[in-house]
Parts: structure tokens; C-alpha cells; sequence
């Protein structure tokens, strides 16, 4: 039977160590509450990492789906009756991963000291957003710090899946770009080679069709690195751009132009500013707070700025939909719907509305521009690929006319 190495705290809040032979981790965990000790840490024996391993463990980031299990979980037990440090201390023995454990710990340290949730999660630096932050601080204040997680998990969840059916749309036109270059690429370099030899042999003039291949092929494989060269420059040239608010600004502005990735853009945005904004005002957010965290999560910079100018506005004493409005890449009927939910004393709820409508309209979006673009990519690739093998089949038939 495997041994556990085990530290919990009693009931008079003392911290105990030892060993307890048991079936699994679970059982342990079981048999520590029925001693009436709250368990901090279980490991078995002998599997605990190595403290260099562990110095790595520390560096590494939570991941999304992690906080959002921590997420749900906690407003679980918070939604049973269970006490904050009760909680905590439930979480931290039941999880399985280091970092998440680490982290739980740090947080319960800081509520033992006098610290609320929000501030003890502020100071796990880059760990929890804005929206989490001030969400839970919210919560705190109004005494439903329960129902607010389980939103921060409906709102992660959400934007998880949206993330995950973007990926997923362009897995196939990727996958169908990276072979078909691949192919051409294999054409280029190794089959029209060994023809180059049987032509040059032949001592006739090839078709012009023919030496544009021929040459195609002679440059790749003879300058083909410089392409490489080429490719990690634009790529250090994007991420330097990226990495400065002017390039941000310069790069965004330019995807916004390109017809149909603008009008996705744009949508993906809207309904992650609305479902954002939507979300802090349901829970008590003042306005302008909640629009400049909304701000924030607006990826593309362009769109971001206007939002700013907004929450200029807003100072100034203008409603909401009056200056969103002005704004180009902002929907109409977007700026319609808050309109009415301004007039009707039910923004956040018309908010709501506007993120899951154009969420809908975003996926539609996707799976018609993706449904155009891989006949459009099969025909391409499939007419270049084909234009090489007729330039050599029209070569070799033209020996054979001059053979018989």
C-alpha cells in the first residue's frame, strides 16, 4: 500500500507533518478530516518533485483552464456554505498540480492576514486579470462573492470556446496551405532536376512554360535559404512591431482594411467588449470603471482607442451609444441595441444580447469566408501544382514529336 507524506493544520492552528499508509491520495485526504486536521499538502511518498524541479514548477504560468476550474470549483463550495479559508484549504488538498497549489497557498496566506480575496489575488502578479480582480471585489462588497465566480466561470468558459472555434476553423486552410507549398516546393527541387538533365541532352529549344519552371527550380533550390532569411526578418519586423503601441496601431489599422477579416474582427470585438462591460455593470461596477477594464481586453488596438475616446465622452456627460456610434468598426445595430437598453433602463442586459448575438454572427462568419477560401486555395494550389507537371509534359511530348 503506497505511503503519503502529509502537512495539515489542527484544530488549535498548529501546522503537523507524518505519514499515512492508505489506498490513495483521496483516502488520505478523507482520513485527515475524520482527525479533524485540514489538510494543506499530500503527496505520496517518494513522488514528491526534486526542489531544483520544483524551482521550475514555480516559474512556469497557471493556465486558463486551470483558473477556471479554480473558478468554479470555489464558487461550488462558497455556494454550499463553506467558509473562504475552508475552501481554500479544500482546494489546495485536492489538487494535483504544483503551480496551482503554490498559487492557492500564496492566496490563502494573504486572506489569513487580513487581506480581502481581491486584494490577495491582485498580488499574485500576472496571474488574474483586471476583470477577475474587479469582479470578485465587487462580489466581495456586495456579499454574492458565490454567483460572481460562477459568472467569472461562464464569462472564461465562453471566451475559451470562442477562442477554441477560431483555432479549430482554421486548422483545414492551414493544413491545406502548409502541403500544397510543400509539394511544390518537393516539384521545384527534386523532380524537375532530374528532367533538367534528360532536356539539356536533347538539344532543342524548350517551351517558354518549360524554362519558367526550370528556372523557378534553380532559384529555390539555389537561393531558397534566402527565403528562410527573409521569412525570420518579417517575422522579427511583426513582433517588434507588435511589441510598440505606434506598430500596434499601424498593423491592426491594416488588418481592418482587408475586406471580410475586418467585418470578423470587428465582431469578435463587440461582443468581447459588450459581454465584458456587460458583465462588470450586472455587478455593480460604476460605468466609467467598467469601460476602461472593458478596454482592455479589446485586442485590436485601433478598435481599443476609439473605446477610450468613448469613455471621454462619457465624462463629458454623453450616453453610451453616442459615441460608439462615431466609431467606424463599431456595428450599427450594435450602437442600436445599447441605445435602447439606455432608454430602457436595461444596458446590461441589452449588452448581453449584443455578445451573444455577435458571437453567432462571428462563427457564421468564419464558416462562410472558410467555406469560400478553401475551393479558392484547392484551385490555386491545384493550378500551380498543375502548371508544372503540363510544362513538363509539354516538354517531353515535344521531344517526341522531333524523336518520330
Amino acid at each position: 500500500m503506497p505511503m503519503f507524506r502529509y502537512k495539515a493544520a489542527t484544530a488549535n492552528g498548529e501546522v503537523e507533518e507524518g505519514v499515512l499508509e492508505v489506498a490513495s491520495r483521496e483516502k488520505a485526504v478523507e482520513q485527515l478530516y475524520a482527525l479533524g486536521q485540514i489538510p494543506i499538502r499530500v503527496d505520496e511518498s517518494g513522488t514528491s518533485p526534486a526542489p531544483r524541479r520544483a524551482g521550475r514548477l514555480r516559474r512556469r504560468r497557471v493556465t486558463q483552464e486551470q483558473l477556471t476550474g479554480l473558478t468554479r470549483e470555489l464558487a461550488t463550495l462558497l455556494k454550499a456554505g463553506v467558509s473562504l479559508d475552508h475552501a481554500l484549504n479544500t482546494l489546495i488538498s485536492l489538487s494535483e498540480n504544483e503551480q496551482l497549489s503554490q498559487l492557492l497557498n500564496n492566496v490563502q496566506e494573504r486572506v489569513r492576514a487580513g487581506s480581502s480575496l481581491a486584494e490577495a489575488l491582485e498580488a499574485q502578479e500576472g496571474v488574474f486579470d483586471r476583470i477577475y480582480i474587479n469582479l470578485v471585489r465587487a462580489g466581495e462588497a456586495g456579499g454574492a462573492l458565490d454567483g460572481i465566480l460562477e459568472r467569472l466561470a461562464d464569462l472564461m468558459e465562453q471566451s475559451k470556446t470562442i477562442r477554441d472555434s477560431v483555432i479549430s476553423a482554421l486548422i483545414y486552410p492551414a493544413i491545406l496551405v502548409f502541403v500544397s507549398l510543400l509539394s511544390i516546393i518537393l516539384l521545384l527541387t527534386y523532380v524537375i532536376p532530374q528532367f533538367t538533365e534528360l532536356f539539356s541532352g536533347a538539344g532543342q529549344e524548350l517551351p517558354l512554360s518549360t524554362r519558367i519552371t526550370i528556372a523557378a527550380g534553380d532559384l529555390v533550390r539555389n537561393y531558397g535559404w534566402l527565403g528562410l532569411v527573409f521569412l525570420m526578418l518579417g517575422w522579427w519586423w511583426l513582433k517588434h512591431q507588435l511589441d510598440t503601441r505606434r506598430g500596434r496601431l499601424r498593423i491592426h489599422g491594416y488588418l481592418l482594411k482587408i475586406p471580410l477579416v475586418n467585418q470578423v474582427i470587428s465582431r469578435i470585438e463587440v461582443a468581447r467588449f459588450s459581454r465584458t462591460l456587460g458583465t462588470l455593470l450586472t455587478n455593480g461596477v460604476p460605468l466609467l470603471k467598467a469601460m476602461a477594464i472593458a478596454k482592455d481586453t479589446i485586442v485590436n488596438q485601433v478598435i481599443a482607442e476609439g473605446v477610450g475616446r468613448v469613455a471621454g465622452s462619457l465624462k463629458a456627460g454623453q450616453p453610451l451609444a453616442e459615441p460608439l456610434a462615431e466609431m467606424a468598426n463599431f456595428p450599427p445595430f450594435a450602437v442600436q441595441m445599447i441605445h435602447v437598453g439606455e432608454e430602457s433602463g436595461c444596458l446590461e442586459d441589452m449588452l448581453m444580447k449584443v455578445a451573444v448575438l455577435y458571437d453567432k454572427e462571428t462563427q457564421t462568419m468564419l464558416s462562410r469566408t472558410l467555406a469560400m477560401a478553401e475551393p479558392i486555395l484547392i484551385l490555386i494550389m491545384g493550378l500551380t501544382i498543375g502548371g508544372i507537371v503540363m510544362s513538363i509534359l509539354t516538354a517531353i511530348l515535344g521531344m517526341n514529336d522531333v524523336i518520330f
